[in-house]
């Protein structure tokens, strides 16, 4: 006869039958029953068609979980059978858990994305402009990586006046994305002008903490205008996604934000040719205008006046010569009539020609700038405006002037004679 046995020694037989045979099984299924609990751990169940078997992972190995469960998710797990004895359930132990038919960091981007999309993190409308011309430029980024001697070299041929400030971070490894968020609130109060967050290339468990929601928070929250630069340009991540703009690679992170100076250097020598040319063309045109005044002047000069009644009076003489000489081989009356006649209208003209001509150069002589400076003549100015003396008032500020002296007087006395 077999002697009984208690509960709580088959259910440790069961046990160590089970945790001593079943140390490592991979298991497919689809998650149902799923619970995250406050401490940490994951409690839920795999199911197919026929069976379900109950699962947890506990908060030691679910730091390593990149993307989260969700109903309905077919999962390959990696784990072992552990049975708790007191209640005589078994149980899959999860160490490791993958997505059926996909990386487990392929699902954790396209959930992050899809979540921060959700949350407005990729709305082009919030997106901060780069300055034009920035200053000051802060690089979170690895103080010993290549990223930072190629972002300098490509500085110092583009735009050496800028300012760096290497904000030396962990760009990969564990803790990476909380420093590389910190280092990026740290920047944001530096007051720079632009914020450049990346590293060179790697895989992309390397590049992982930039795809991490702690660092795409930072971005997100950041005042300053940020540009993500990380790894090469076929890797695209969640920071390129929420920054302001991204860049293909650290040293295009450069190019973008900073201005070409020979560009600049080729613009100048534009403008200061259109400049010059503009010059060259306003002095031919004043040229153009002072040649037309000038010969304007001459021909309404008072010589060029001079000159045309000199001409008439020749014209003039020739004609009474001619019809002295007509009149003459007619009758010597009508010749002495006519000869009368037109010696009083010559002599008449002459003086009225020769009254122009001494008034005209009277005139001349008057205006001319040697002649002004005549004893007892001044000119009268008041506040910069010549003027005559029935204009002023006592008490008035005028000025007398001369060719050679200028005299500011106070009206003290003012009658009429």
């Amino acid at each position: 006869m077999n002697t009984p046995i208690s509960v709580s020694t088959l259910n440790s037989q069961i046990k160590s039958l089970l945790e001593t045979t079943f140390i490592q099984v991979y298991v497919e299924g689809e998650v149902s029953n799923l619970t995250y609990h406050n401490s940490g751990h994951i409690y839920f169940s795999v199911k197919d068609q026929n069976s379900t078997i109950s699962c947890v992972m506990f908060r030691g190995n679910t730091k390593y979980l990149k993307f989260q469960l969700a109903l309905g998710q077919k999962i390959v797990i990696t784990g072992n059978i552990t049975v708790y004895a007191p209640r005589g359930n078994y149980q899959l132990l999860c160490n490791k858990i993958q997505p059926a038919g996909q990386g487990a960091l392929a699902l954790a981007y396209e959930q992050l994305k899809s979540k921060l999309e959700q949350k407005g993190y990729f709305n082009n409308d919030i997106k901060k402009t780069l300055p034009k011309y920035p200053k000051k430029i802060a690089l979170v980024t690895s103080a010993t990586g290549a990223a930072i001697e190629d972002m300098k070299k490509v500085a110092l041929h583009r735009w050496p006046l800028v300012e760096f400030i290497l904000i030396p971070t962990l760009v990969q490894g564990e803790g990476a994305a909380y420093d590389i968020s910190s280092s990026i609130k740290y920047a944001d109060n530096l007051q720079c002008d632009i914020i450049i967050v990346g590293r060179g290339g790697g895989s992309i468990e390397d590049l992982w903490a930039f795809n991490e929601e702690v660092v795409a928070d930072a971005i997100f929250e950041a005042r300053t205008a940020l540009i993500s630069a990380v790894g090469h340009e076929v890797d695209y991540l969640i920071s390129d996604l929420v920054s302001d703009v991204r860049a293909a690679t650290p040293s295009n992170a450069i190019e973008i934000a900073l201005p070409d100076i020979n560009e600049h250097r080729m613009y100048l020598d534009s403008i200061s040719n259109e400049f010059i040319n503009l010059i060259k063309r306003v002095l031919f045109n004043k040229e153009q205008e002072i040649t037309t005044l000038k010969k304007l002047f001459k021909q309404n000069s008072i010589e060029s006046k001079f000159d045309f009644i000199q001409n008439e009076i020749k014209f003039l003489e020739s004609s009474y010569k001619s019809l002295l000489s007509q009149k003459v081989s007619n009758s010597k009356n009508e010749l002495d009539m006519l000869f009368n006649r037109l010696e009083n209208t010559y002599s008449q003209y002459l003086i009225k020609l020769q009254s122009n001509i001494e008034l005209l150069k009277s005139n001349y002589e008057m205006n001319h700038p040697d002649k002004k400076d005549k004893n007892g003549f001044v000119q009268i100015s008041k506040e910069n405006k010549i003027t005559s003396l029935n204009n002023l008032e006592v008490g008035d500020l005028v000025s007398l002037q001369s060719p050679k002296y200028i005299a500011t007087c106070t009206i003290n006395n003012l009658r009429k004679q």
